[in-house]
């Protein structure tokens, strides 16, 4: 049984970017995460560890958005491999990062990229 896992609308302040004033001011960043699994067994015996615990999955990205980037790409890239190296029943993940109100000559929401990757 092929499952879907999303978290939505991880919430980080950090300080990511290629301006010095980004790596020394900060930003909001918005992390979104879908991960594909076989958890069948999760569906049958009620427990965490037969699934892919998002609170793990919280931490994980918490420590990877500590570490200064200068690209969401890079960032990104990081989270994607972190994520797959611990759950390795993870068959394909998708990663979205948005840096909100990046600096730019105008009004911009976010700036965001999304990773996909598939074993």
């Amino acid at each position: 049984m092929k499952t879907t896992i999303e978290l939505s609308n991880m919430r980080f302040y950090a300080y990511h970017g290629v301006l010095p004033q980004e790596r020394e001011i900060g930003n909001v960043f918005v992390v979104n995460m879908t991960l594909d699994a076989d958890i069948t067994a999760a569906c049958r015996s009620d427990e965490v560890g037969d699934t892919i615990n998002y609170a793990e999955v919280f931490e994980l990205v918490k420590a990877e958005m500590q570490q200064p980037s200068k690209l969401l790409e890079h960032l990104a890239g990081r989270i994607m491999e972190r994520v797959i190296t611990v759950f390795p029943q993870i068959s394909t993940v998708s990663v979205s990062v948005a840096k909100m109100h990046p600096p730019v000559n105008g009004e911009m929401e976010k700036a965001a990229i999304v990773l996909t990757a598939t074993r």
